[in-house]
């Protein structure tokens, strides 16, 4: 499932359209390959998680002009009437590769390559960015709180607080690759089949006469699925009191319940709501909270053993909190003259911003106890062989290097789009939301703990081979004057 704009190739920049009757008018159709890839890592953490991959493979089989849109071009009073009839035939028809759903990624490395006609490629821009960018983001974020909560049961309750609508579905989809148990959010369980959860609100306590009527009421309609919320009031003067009386009528009917704090000291009040639990003789029943939290919040609630069961998270994990974009970026990387591609490479006047020039595959380098080690960005024509070292140079083209001996080698880079057509039959979105989630889950379990920890984590190897590193200290001597 994906947004109806998104199908639309009125998705775009403005810019891009008028580029594209430049390029029409100056014959200048000729095919190239664009690489989309980030530059630096969200939450100053030591990985992301890629995702928006597969909505943007469906978008592309189906990115087209209706005659309505043609329309509004052409009462824009730019274009010309024979560039607006090529674009009622327009359809993306190249070539596409990308990292898989669920990968862990890192800056510099392509996460899709984009092989088309120049028009194409540049009409696409947009779209590629806007739904890699966002998924990636609140992915990666989600990864990062399910780490702090030891893998813990992360329930993912942002929709109010969500980007509008196409925000909100999208966050939900994208939570769940990075690791979140369930959603409030009932449109998006029902479509992707992620597990719907929730309980009460503090208004539905605050529409019964008392407390303890609301909560009786709630154990009787949900019997097998109650959870209190017991800080509408005060927590542990009736909160707690009233959820033990009603819970002790569930608990003699053989079921059991759990209580959930929205406010307050979480740390000091869950503890102290355990101990009347365990006193009144339910150390079965759960304690879960939600209230704001972020990844070090959780953290900080783990490691002083709050007895947690369950954590529901929204504003920080849906919006990205801290980090309001992810830095993907879409640049041109070989364009075809005659029978061949050309390499082509952007300057800056800031280094960081320099671009690796040529068609480039990513392969990953795994040690003998199956451990990621680094990334190679290495040119497509190259192939690596396990078990024989090479030595491998920082994309910055400075003086590092390392040499390395991988015992497995993974390319990265799979074709996912031939001719504008998936190559592989389309899984329904729960089926592919489901291996896209257990990818993360898997790939996490190869980066040693340094690299994921919540703050100050090892910087993780992104390097190039020696013939790509060559290719790129061509282009920058040549660009010396």
């Amino acid at each position: 499932m994906h947004s109806t704009f998104s199908k639309s190739a009125l998705f775009t920049d403005f810019y891009e359209l008028t580029m594209a009757q430049g390029y029409w008018k100056q014959n200048m159709n000729h095919p190239v390959v664009f690489d989309m890839f980030f530059r630096r890592q969200p939450f100053n953490g030591g990985f992301s998680v890629f995702a928006g991959i597969e909505p943007l493979l469906d978008s592309l089989e189906d990115f087209s002009f209706d005659e309505d849109e043609i329309s509004y071009l052409r009462e824009q009073d730019i274009f010309e009437e024979s560039f607006l009839e090529y674009l009622k035939g327009f359809k993306f028809s190249g070539d596409l590769y990308s990292f898989e759903e669920g990968s862990v990624i890192f800056p510099q490395e392509p996460l899709v390559r984009i092989h088309a006609n120049l028009i194409e490629a540049q009409i696409i821009e947009g779209l590629v960015l806007n739904l890699c960018n966002f998924q990636s983001l609140i992915a990666t974020k989600t990864a990062r709180v399910w780490l702090s909560s030891k893998k813990g049961n992360v329930m993912e309750f942002g929709l109010r607080r969500a980007q509008g609508p196409d925000g909100g579905m999208s966050a939900t989809r994208a939570s769940y690759i990075g690791g979140a148990a369930g959603t409030s959010n009932t449109l998006a369980g029902k479509i992707y089949g992620i597990p719907v959860m929730g309980t009460m609100a503090h208004s539905w306590v605050m529409s019964f006469p008392s407390e303890l009527e609301a909560f009786e009421a709630y154990a009787r309609l949900y019997p097998n699925k109650t959870i209190f919320l017991i800080d509408t009031y005060d927590t542990l003067k009736s909160g707690i009191k009233n959820a033990i009386k009603a819970g002790t009528k569930l608990v003699e009917q053989g079921y059991n319940f759990g209580v959930r704090l929205d406010s307050g000291d979480i740390s000091y009040l869950t503890a102290e709501v355990r101990k009347e639990l365990d006193k009144a003789g339910f150390p079965q029943a759960f304690i879960c909270v939600s209230n704001d939290l972020t990844e070090e919040i959780i953290e900080t609630l783990v490691q002083q053993n709050a007895p947690i069961a369950s954590w529901g998270v929204g504003t920080h994990m849906v919006t990205g909190g801290t980090e309001s974009s992810f830095t993907g970026v879409y640049k041109l990387a070989a364009k075809k003259s005659g029978n061949e591609f050309i390499p082509t490479m952007k300057f800056s006047d800031n280094p960081s911003k320099n671009t690796n020039p040529g068609i480039k595959n990513v392969f990953r380098l795994y040690d003998e106890k199956g451990m990621a080690r680094a990334d190679i960005l290495a040119l497509d024509e190259e192939t690596l062989e396990a078990g024989k070292e090479y030595r491998y140079f920082h994309p910055m083209v400075d003086y590092r290097q390392f040499s390395f001996t991988a015992s497995q080698i993974k390319p990265m880079l799979k074709k996912r789009l031939e001719n504008g057509k998936r190559t592989e039959s389309r899984l329904s979105d729960s089926e592919q939301l489901k291996i896209s989630r257990r990818r993360m889950m898997e790939e996490i379990e190869t980066l040693d703990p340094s690299f994921k920890r919540i703050l100050n984590p090892h910087i993780y190897k992104v390097s190039m081979t020696e013939k790509l590193k060559d290719l790129k200290l061509a282009f920058i001597k040549a660009n010396i004057r």
